[in-house]
């Protein structure tokens, strides 16, 4: 079986494998680049548009976020804002929709009202919408099925309109490809249906075995998932780390609800996002709730299999026992873990959920509202066996051997071009090419 050989190969086509693929190719000096994907197409996955919520986070109004977070995640966010302007996918799948966070009863309204004054100057074009205004943008969250207002103290803090809100990261992660795949005088090979089976090192490069081709590449950066993991320890990297999968159920509306996104106060204590309505674009502005947080042992939802890779990935051992341990023992987090595994039972599910959804619309009617099937990504969260923890957010393992392993929970898929400019920095670095980040700064920041 012939070699083909390529600069940087990249194994995984969801939004982050498919923004390095793009970056590498337009923005570096670097001849030949591969995108290998398991599946028959792009995206399948957690980027898919029913995976995930299909928000660009930008830190406004997600108050699970610091204000040292938030500037850190608005610069990758507007990004894709960036991108979708600059190639004309306003409208096609990128939408400015109203959005807000809500804070419920007198202590989240404070909460709210203070984290306005701390973040304002950041986000200049944030509200305060008092009840009375809520009530004309935003009916729903203000009046119960009887029509009457609701008493709770409620106050929103976000903006009417004018801000790129929603996109479809599987669509952009087509648009991405093709765009790399115009380029001249550049090699941009795409695999489909070329699932990895191991990658070896050899001397100077790295073989990379499919069933059907074997690929040599210079460098390889891994964006699968939390499949990253699992290849990383095929190889010997990582074995510091744990894979905990975490999918996110939603239940759909049968008719619009709400006019935009609409966030709740995130409880400090519970490491996932609090739950959310937003309307959605690939069901006719329908409102998806959630997400919820469900613990699967599998490293892939909704596909048969990955129960093996799962336990492989997990590594049981004492300091994985501790970290479970810890999130069990504080009462808050074990009763959301078991709330978030009846979400999915049958009817009672959805009778458990509505009552968390009324926080958000105080009218809403099990009728109104379905289980949504085959929606619902898996976040790939990440436990340091070192330390003992979950690690909330990123991780990456870079042993400096001309190799790079990223697992991305959320907001993965919006920080998908800022992870990809480091990745192509690392690259270049190593490779000794060049990263042209004044055209790149030009195009996609300024």
């Amino acid at each position: 079986m012939a070699r083909k050989h390529y600069d940087v190969l990249i194994v995984g086509g969801g939004i982050s494998g498919a923004a390095l693929f793009y970056e590498l190719a337009k923005y570096t000096d670097i001849k030949s680049i591969a995108l290998v994907e398991k599946y028959e197409k792009l995206s399948k996955l957690n980027s898919a548009g029913t995976s995930n919520s299909q928000t660009i986070h930008c830190g406004d109004i997600e108050t699970n976020y610091t204000l040292e977070k938030a500037r850190k995640v608005k610069e990758t966010a507007d990004m894709i804002s960036k991108y979708c302007l600059r190639h004309g996918h306003e409208g096609k799948f990128l939408f400015a929709h109203q959005k807000m966070a809500i804070g419920v009863g007198d202590k989240e309204v404070e909460y709210m009202l203070n984290r306005y004054e701390e973040f304002k100057e950041l986000y200049p074009y944030l509200e305060v919408f008092d009840k009375e205004k809520l009530a004309q943008i935003e009916p729903k969250l203000i009046f119960d099925a009887d029509g009457k207002e609701r008493t709770d103290n409620v106050v929103g803090v976000g903006v009417e309109g004018g801000q790129y809100s929603t996109v479809d990261f599987g669509a952009m992660s087509e648009s991405l490809v093709e765009e790399a795949k115009k380029i001249e005088d550049k090699t941009t090979d795409v695999y489909l249906n070329s699932q990895v089976t191991t990658i070896t090192k050899l001397g100077d490069v790295h073989v990379v075995m499919t069933k059907d081709n074997t690929f040599t590449a210079d460098f390889v950066v891994v964006n699968a998932g939390a499949h990253s993991l699992f290849l990383a320890h095929q190889m010997g990297y990582g074995l510091d780390f744990s894979c905990l999968p975490v999918a996110g159920s939603f239940y759909l509306s049968k008719k619009k609800i709400l006019n935009g996104k609409v966030y709740m106060v995130q409880n400090p204590k519970l490491p996932f996002a609090a739950l959310h309505g937003d309307p959605d674009i690939l069901a006719g502005g329908c409102t998806r709730f959630g997400p919820t947080a469900l613990v699967l042992p599998k490293l892939e939802r909704y596909v048969n299999g990955t129960y093996l890779d799962f336990f492989k990935t997990l590594r049981l051992d004492g300091s994985v026992l501790k970290v479970f341990y810890d999130l069990l023992k504080d009462s808050d987090i074990r009763n959301y873990i078991f709330r978030n595994f009846f979400f999915e039972v049958p009817k009672y599910g959805k009778e458990l959920f509505i009552k968390d959804a009324r926080k958000i619309v105080p009218s809403l009617q099990l009728d109104e509202i379905e289980y949504a099937k085959g929606f619902g990504g898996v976040r790939p969260q990440v436990i340091n066996k070192t330390e003992k923890k979950l690690m909330l957010g990123e991780a990456s393992i870079n042993p400096g051997t001309g190799i790079i392993f990223n697992m991305t929970p959320s907001p993965g898929a919006t920080s998908c071009l800022g992870n990809a400019r480091r990745d192509t920095r690392l690259v270049c670095e190593y490779l000794g090419r060049t990263f042209d980040e004044a055209t790149f700064k030009q195009e996609l920041i300024d």
